[in-house]
């Protein structure tokens, strides 16, 4: 009881931990954090499909495939977040006028 209790207070704190490191981390640093962070799921993808390809319990298969999906989405969503950040630093380029605007002069 000792150590699940040891290991509640571990994961609680390193929840505050965790926030309080994201939040101060200034916005120009988001999108290289960002990438690591992907590369650190896609460990986690690469070790999921391992695990779960050499498991023989049944249990075990559908934890690991569980694994899978999330470790996907959390892969794929970094990847979108990612693009999303950087699709912000890009110029905006004019808008070209319409054909009734045009149409107009």
């Amino acid at each position: 009881m000792d150590s699940g209790v040891a290991l509640l207070t571990i994961f609680i704190l390193s929840i505050f931990v965790g926030f309080e490191v994201v939040s101060k981390v200034s916005t120009v640093l988001h999108t290289p954090l960002m990438s690591g962070a992907n590369a650190i799921h896609g460990i986690v993808l690469v070790g999921a499909i391992l695990v779960t390809g050499s498991a023989d319990n049944p249990l075990t298969i559908a934890l690991g495939l569980i694994a899978i999906v999330l470790a996907t989405i959390n892969l794929v969503g970094g990847f979108v977040v990612t693009d999303r950040m950087l699709e912000m630093f890009k110029a905006k380029k004019p808008a070209k006028p319409s054909s009734d605007e045009e149409a107009k002069k």
